[in-house]
Order: C-alpha cells, then structure tokens, then sequence
C-alpha cells in the first residue's frame, strides 16, 4: 500500500472529519475514483491509500477485514469502515455536504430519479464500458458484448441528456458522480464517444465543477 498526501479543504460542507479520511483505492478503478471525486467536490480532507489489484493486495486478510468481497474502494473515517462505491457516495452526501438533499434527494420521486442512475451505474455501466475497458487493461480479447452493452446504454443516456443537463435533473446529483467515471474512459475500451455529443456535453459540464479531479488516463484500445 501506498498513501498520497491529503486533500486541502474548501468550506462547502456542514463539518469536517475528526482525522482525514482513508480512500483504500486503485488508481485505475472507475469505482474508486468517483468516491475520490466527490471527496474533492465536498472539499473534505483525505488521504488516498493505493491497493495493488496485480499482486492481490485487495485480497489480503488486512484489506478482506475492511471489505469481505475484496474490493476497492474502501474509506475509514474515524471509527467507521465503509465499502461500496455507491454506499460511500450516500454516506459522504449525508454526513458532510451541506446540500445534501441536492446530491441525494429526499423528495420520494426525485429521491427515485437518482436511485435509479445508481442502479445503472451497478447494471449497465459495470457490464457495458467498465467490463469492455477491464478487456483492454488486462490484455483481454476485445469484450464485444461489452462494448454492444456500451453502445446501447450510451444511446439511452444521450436521448436522456438532450433533455436534461444532468441525469437526474437540472443540477449535479449523486447520480453523475456515479457514471462519470467509467463514462469518462470509455475509449479506453474502445467505446467511441463521437456518436454522443449530449454525453460529451455532459461530461464536461461536470469536469466543470468546482474541486472536480480527473480519472487517470491509461494509453489502451481507442485511447491509445
């Protein structure tokens, strides 16, 4: 494992953690960055601990008592322990934004709207461009069902994004920071994002947002 230095904070949250909080990552996950994301767009100070995925540091008894299915990411934040990608974007909203109905909603219907992006970012996303992407960085036969996937899912998301700004509204949710990732890095597995100039549109209009930090870009299939 290896730590990077803590986030400087901005004053957009309700409070600050005790100790800055731990991001078990992997620098190549989509899952990781965006909990990585919405920790820089909240402001808070952390620190990221980079996991190994090729000599299995994920899977390691240290790394398997903070996350039994032996995946990245993971956050301590004091004596708390979280994993999921999604459950941290929920449990980040709430204990430290100060507009956290913003990021997720407690209105029912709204509150749906995001649920059901986050569910899309566990489904489609996961097995269209993450699965696709996962081919090229492992050295794979190209996932043609996968790249299929992406391409149908990406269709759905520019007719949605014509009428939206963002996925679940006219304003940033939890929904955007969960898709932006893999969405982002499409290419790199090679999933052209040329046919889509709603989504292009909508990715830069969250590279746009204050605190906002990129994925890392890896060289592979149309990024190459």
């Amino acid at each position: 494992m290896t730590s990077t230095p803590v986030s400087t904070p901005r004053p957009s949250h309700k409070t600050l953690p005790a100790q800055p909080i731990k991001l078990y990552r992997s620098v190549i996950s989509g899952h990781s960055h965006r909990v990585e994301l919405f920790l820089s767009l909240l402001g808070l100070p952390f620190e990221c601990v980079d996991i190994d995925l090729a000599t299995k540091g994920h899977k390691t008894p240290a790394f398997l008592a903070m996350n039994a299915f032996g995946q990245v990411p993971v956050i301590q934040d004091g004596d708390i322990t979280l994993a999921d990608s999604n459950a941290i974007l929920v449990y980040l909203a709430g204990r430290y934004a100060d507009d956290a109905a913003t990021w997720m909603p407690r209105e029912p219907l709204a509150a749906a709207g995001v649920q059901r992006w986050l569910s899309v970012a566990a489904g489609q996303l996961a097995f269209g461009p993450s699965a696709a992407r996962v081919a090229e960085l492992f050295k794979r036969p190209a996932n043609t069902e996968a790249i299929e996937r992406a391409h149908a899912l990406f269709a759905v998301m520019e007719q949605h994004l014509g009428r939206s700004a963002f996925l679940a509204g006219s304003a940033p949710t939890l929904a955007d920071i969960a898709n932006y990732s893999y969405v982002a890095r499409a290419p790199e597995g090679r999933v052209s994002l040329e046919p889509y100039p709603n989504l292009r549109a909508w990715l830069a209009r969250i590279e746009a947002l204050p605190g906002f930090v990129p994925m890392v870009k890896t060289p592979i299939g149309l990024a190459a």
